[in-house]
């Protein structure tokens, strides 16, 4: 269940909120005239959730050009990188 908080509690429970954002990795819904109207999260949540949405888009892509045939087969992928890693040492 959500965690919802009107905006009041921004100003009169800030360090609460925030506690609460930091200990439960989870967002708190703030309200403005009773609807929802923002959505607060930690640092951490944040960035976790934008990479994945960045790895969601990335696997997306990959989908479609899979869909549409869009992709180079084993041998030309390794040719393609001849020459252009020579000087890497592993």
């Amino acid at each position: 269940m959500p965690t919802i908080r009107p905006s009041s509690d921004l100003r009169n429970s800030y360090k609460q909120i925030s506690e609460y954002c930091h200990t439960c990795n989870e967002p708190v819904y703030i309200t403005k005239n009773g609807k929802v109207d923002l959505v607060i999260m930690d640092i951490n949540t944040y960035e976790k959730l934008v990479e994945r949405f960045e790895l969601s888009v990335f696997l997306d892509q990959g989908l479609e050009d899979v869909e549409e045939k869009n992709y180079k087969n084993a041998d030309e992928f390794f040719d393609s990188l001849e020459g252009r890693y020579k000087d890497v040492k592993l």
